[in-house]
């Protein structure tokens, strides 16, 4: 190859390559409406599926009787939970329990795929109708006689565990499932004697309906003559779906299902895990020998899918005189609605885990209690535990500013970890590798004129608003479990990417050609992205907890690295030179001290000669490799927020927004970017209008659908300034730190903090989530007065 040529490859190569912002593949399928998701897959004799779902949180089921149903027309069949037992089929277990890892014992609840006996919240699963039409199974389901006998219901964590509240389970007599402990009491206790001041506050995290664009959906067939299951489903984790459903549910082998997430449209930990639903499709397909479909309406999604937060927290600081914090102490309430499902257990640990935040806490002690509670199950999402325990130190910290008479920015320079303490073990059991926090707030207020603030403030005053400001700093745990990430060629030379992790908005597709084509020097569009089918994908466990980046990533290295390993000793056979005599770099074997090369490609294709390939080659180029999360990643950064708040309305509009991160060394910044766009908004959506509402007394679901429930809109966000300050990570090769759920995390205590600086003036010094117009309004209603009383 020429050597002008061999520079214009090596050129295109790396202006595809890592830290570039390379437009992202997947968008045009997406922005002409050729997408494929599950609710577009249709089938030669598919039929449809309706569930009819409990309008009880607490009832004793007496009868069902289907006779109606079953004779309606187009009916196929009805199934309730007397046809699961009697077909043998179990429930859906939690996917880890505190125990399994050395922790307290709980109540180890299986999810019904159809409730037999009591139903435990609005919107778990009856029964079901398939019919050969949507309209004829909605019909039918219409014809269902149900006999509940409504039972008492405990609603609210708190409620749950107050003397005398009915019990969820009868195996857990007062509710409590587990209580998580970390830290040390005694030496919390002990400074918290001799502090100077305690900062004290009671918060809440609002329930939240995680709302991906695309709801749940599944489409199951069942292939008689084979045994075998398929099943089309809007999943995270198709693997982890089709063990649970062989294991757990079918009780047969994973090799007779074969799981297919296809365009997924959203996730946020929702769907990290199967549903009722996913089993329900398959069984009724075995039934009925058709493929069966179901598809979620919003308002069955706001009832019956995995709600996130739903925490109650009581904490504390202590602070010498000069606003150090000596100690923290914290005691929390969790709701786990009423199953423990997924990872339920894992926004609790995390949420223990990160209360101490980015800061040095030289004493830590901290409870936090799973409850059981009449309502939809809570699971992670994005951001679990994380958002929980950096909004309580966020929020004392404002606290304690206000206190001590010195501004927000200072407390907090005053007590972030320094860059020279790294790697930095915190009272809670985590360890910081890298990271310079005060730098990075240094930036973001400079990014969001944090000096030019009293002019915007007397602007709004002369406006007749009020107007707050806000500086946090936020840190993350990102990485968990391990992941295998392969890679094959074909005999033109390109390469196949087969990703154990899954993307659903990610941008994998994308940013992982962008990997290997740094790795091994291959043209960008000759490099294809396969997920998310069972039977493509050996295996993987999906994409949740900001993962992707750091394990698929130095996974992709490892097999990469792999890969070159393979083809040297071709290279060199071809080349007539030993092995020692190759260097490898941008896709090409050179012989050292010449001009002699050899692209891998050709190597690669060399592999694939179809007679006399000599006996110590293997037909073909491939490589798998495995990386571990073991050691997580810690992305971090700084949220600076400005609000106004109208008076006579109560509303507040954000009005400036900036955000420095840390995300170690960006694979896409602009991928990062969105990440960051869509993840503060969600942060965002969370701090002033979300919220999933139960009536305390019945359980019944107030906000059931989005005029109740209310989304955050483009003009709710405002306009955010984002920029990046990159550490690299020192505990991966890659030095990468995850990005996905930087936002929510970062966002609620901005938002609020600024809120109440704004309030403040008027007599306002508690509110809790979500800041809506209606619950400001009455605040400062309440402020004025107690401003008159005075």
């Amino acid at each position: 190859m020429a050597a002008p040529e061999k520079g214009r490859e090596r050129a295109a190569v790396r202006s595809y390559g890592i830290g570039q912002p390379v437009r992202r593949v997947e968008d045009r399928r997406f922005l002409t409406g050729k997408g494929r998701f599950v609710d577009d897959i249709s089938l030669r004799d598919q039929c449809h599926a309706v569930i009819i779902y409990s309008p009880h949180a607490h009832a004793r089921i007496r009868r069902i009787d289907t006779a109606a149903a079953g004779s309606a027309p187009g009916v196929l069949c009805v199934l309730t939970g007397a046809d699961v037992a009697a077909d043998g089929l179990g429930g859906i277990p939690p996917k880890f329990m505190p125990e399994d890892i050395g922790g307290p014992k709980g109540l180890r609840t299986l999810r019904p795929i159809l409730v037999a006996d009591r139903v435990r919240h609005v919107g778990d699963r009856v029964a079901m109708v398939v019919a050969e039409t949507l309209a004829e199974a909605r019909d039918a389901a219409e014809l269902l006689e149900i006999d509940y006998e409504a039972l008492p219901a405990a609603v609210s964590a708190a409620d749950a565990v107050a003397a005398g509240a009915v019990a969820v389970w009868e195996e857990c007599p007062g509710n409590v499932c587990f209580t998580l402990t970390i830290g040390n009491q005694a030496a919390a206790e002990a400074a918290f004697a001799g502090a100077a001041h305690r900062i004290a506050l009671k918060l809440r995290n609002n329930r939240l309906h995680p709302s991906p664009m695309e709801g749940r959906a599944a489409l199951g067939i069942y292939d008689a003559a084979e045994g075998t299951y398929t099943l089309h489903t809007s999943s995270q984790g198709p693997h982890a779906a089709r063990e649970l459903l062989a294991n757990s549910i079918f009780h047969e082998h994973e090799i007779k299902f074969r799981v297919i997430a296809p365009d997924v449209g959203g996730g946020f930990g929702m769907k990290t895990d199967p549903y009722p639903e996913d089993a329900l499709v398959l069984w009724a397909s075995r039934r009925c020998g058709r493929p069966v479909k179901w598809t979620a309406s919003r308002s069955e999604g706001l009832m019956s899918d995995n709600h996130g937060r739903d925490e109650t927290v009581e904490g504390e600081l202590a602070l010498d005189r000069d606003g150090k914090i000596l100690a923290m102490r914290a005691h929390s309430l969790h709701s786990l609605g009423g199953y423990i499902v997924s990872a339920g257990a894992a926004p609790i640990d995390y949420t223990l885990r990160y209360t101490p935040g980015a800061y040095d806490i030289p004493a830590v002690w901290a409870t936090a209690t799973a409850v059981f509670t009449h309502t939809a199950p809570i699971s992670v999402y994005r951001g679990p535990g994380r958002a929980e325990g950096n909004y309580l130190i966020e929020r004392l910290l404002d606290a304690a500013a206000v206190k001590l008479g010195i501004g927000p920015d200072e407390i907090r320079r005053r007590n972030l970890v320094k860059s020279s303490a790294m790697p930095y073990a915190t009272q809670t059991g985590s360890v910081y590798d890298s990271g310079e926090f005060e730098r990075l707030m240094g930036e973001c207020m400079a990014l969001a004129d944090w000096q030019g603030y009293a002019e915007r403030q007397a602007a709004s005053e002369r406006a007749g608003k009020l107007r707050g400001r806000s500086v946090i700093y936020y840190i993350e745990h990102a990485g968990i479990f391990n992941d295998r990430m392969e890679l094959h060629f074909d005999p033109s030379g390109m390469v196949t990417i087969l990703a154990g992790t899954h993307s659903h908005g990610q941008g994998h597709a994308t940013a992982f050609a962008q990997l290997v084509g740094e790795f091994l020097g291959i043209p960008f569009d000759e490099i294809r992205y396969v997920q998310g089918d069972t039977d493509k994908v050996p295996f993987g466990r999906g994409t949740f907890a900001a993962r992707s980046s750091q394990i698929a990533g130095n996974a992709l290295k490892l097999a990469s690295d792999a890969i070159i390993a393979k083809a040297r000793p071709r290279a060199a056979f071809l080349m007539e030179v030993a092995e020692a005599d190759l260097e490898f770099d941008s896709g090409q074997f050179r012989i050292a001290g010449t001009d002699r090369s050899m692209a891998l490609q050709d190597v690669a294709k060399s592999l694939f000669q179809i007679a006399f390939l000599p006996p110590q080659f293997s037909v073909g180029l491939d490589a798998s490799a495995t990386y571990s999360g073991d050691v997580p990643n810690y992305p971090n950064g700084c949220h600076v927020c400005e609000v106004e708040i109208d008076r006579e309305t109560g509303q507040v509009s954000i009005d400036r927004y900036a955000i420095v991160d840390d995300v170690g060394n960006a694979i896409n910044p602009m991928i990062c970017e969105g990440q960051i766009h869509g993840s503060t908004a969600q942060g965002i959506g969370q701090a002033l209008l979300e919220e999933v509402v139960y009536d305390r007394t019945t359980g019944q679901l107030l906000s059931g659908s989005f005029m109740d429930y209310c989304m955050p809109r483009a003009s709710d966000i405002g306009s955010l300034t984002t920029a990046f300050s990159c550490v690299p990570c020192t505990t991966n090769p890659l030095g990468v730190k995850g990005v996905g759920e930087s936002g929510t995390i970062g966002a609620p205590p901005a938002v609020m903090n600024a809120t109440l600086d704004a309030l403040r003036r008027v007599g306002v010094t508690d509110l809790d989530m979500p800041a809506t117009p209606s619950r400001v309004w009455r605040a400062m209603q309440d402020g004025a007065a107690r401003i008159a009383a005075q």
